[in-house]
């Protein structure tokens, strides 16, 4: 029998592994923080980005940097997502929203709202796609969940929920990919330094008279034993990593970059 698989010098180079000229992608929450990083990250790899976000003036212009398309769409309204575009090689599916507060406290209406946002709307937008990355026999979907995906945490829960479903929604989209060369995974981040995060803990920091230090250390970090945020570049690295061809064996993964707080 010949032996088919290919030999060390025939393999693509790491540098070859992020090379994505001519695959076009679509990042959800693409105006900003994590989504933006993927964004820019995934152009420089050679890929042309639909950059998807509510807001049109931070679309664009992550769009304009990309050298991609702004998408200006609510991903709480399913006819928004009807009109996004189907032709995409790799779905990074990272919108998202939190609310805090106890459980028998929540409100019901904005349960619901993540759950539309964070749940249905990436599998409504992996219905649009997965046929054409399925007559292609080429797709990566990428589903930035959160540490929140495989651990809970009290006062969260909507956003803990929503990450558990995407979490079986991308194991569902890996086992009905794999036979069309489509691969689907999570990406599980802990704090990441966000424009969001770093103002909650200026708020915990005054609310509680502590210093800011203390904060990130004692109330964000308490369960990571790496003490520092996560960079978005961090994150936008592991997904790009995630969309090249090292990758093709991995699928209905988690990747968990929590400094080290799921292994406890």
């Amino acid at each position: 029998m010949t032996n088919t698989f290919p030999t060390p010098d025939q393999r693509p180079s790491p540098a070859a592994a992020a090379e994505l000229s001519g695959r076009t992608a679509l990042v959800t929450g693409g105006g900003s923080g994590i989504g933006r990083a993927c964004a820019l990250a995934l152009a420089q790899a050679g890929a042309f980005v639909h950059v998807v976000d509510r807001d049109a003036d931070s679309a664009k212009a992550v769009a304009e940097i990309a050298g991609g398309q702004a998408q200006v769409a609510d991903l709480a309204d399913p006819g928004a997502i009807g009109l996004l575009p189907t032709e995409i090689d790799i779905l990074v599916n990272n919108a998202g929203l939190q609310h805090v507060a106890p459980l028998t406290e929540f409100p019901p209406d904005r349960f619901e709202l993540i759950q539309k946002v964070m749940v249905t709307a990436p599998f409504l937008l992996m219905q649009r796609t997965l046929p054409h990355m399925y007559a292609r026999g080429w797709g990566r979907v990428v589903n930035v969940s959160s540490v929140h995906g495989l651990r809970a945490s009290a006062f969260k829960s909507a956003y803990v929920t929503a990450k558990h479903a995407l979490e079986g929604l991308s194991k569902v989209a890996a086992i009905e990919g794999a036979p069309h060369g489509v691969t689907s995974n999570c990406v599980n981040p802990g704090y990441v330094r966000t424009p969001l995060v770093e103002g909650q803990i200026r708020d915990q920091a005054a609310a509680h008279g502590i210093s800011e230090g203390d904060v990130l250390s004692n109330v964000l970090l308490a369960r990571s034993p790496v003490k520092r945020l996560l960079e978005a570049d961090e994150v936008a690295a592991a997904v790009l990593w995630l969309c090249g061809p090292h990758s093709g064996y991995l699928t209905g993964a988690s990747l968990p970059l929590d400094g080290g707080w799921t292994a406890g």
